[in-house]
């Protein structure tokens, strides 16, 4: 099992910045429902896969993976 937390931050900051699961998995060549595991914690993301998400929606990587800093 992944972590909601992260899926979460990661549905946020889609959200924010104007996409839908389908541009985000179109602009990272991923499919939809990949996007979906991952937004609902069912898949752990790999770094490299972080990386591309922060990448395409334009967000700092440290910021989308900031779960346990407070």
């Amino acid at each position: 099992m992944g972590d909601t937390r992260l899926g979460g931050r990661i549905r946020a900051f889609r959200k924010l910045k104007g996409f839908t699961q389908q541009t985000l998995a179109e602009e990272m060549g991923v499919s939809l429902s990949f996007v979906g595991t991952l937004e609902r914690g069912t898949r752990i993301p790999t770094e490299n896969v972080l990386r591309k998400i922060a990448n395409t929606l334009q967000v700092d990587y440290d910021e989308l993976c900031a779960i346990n800093k407070k």
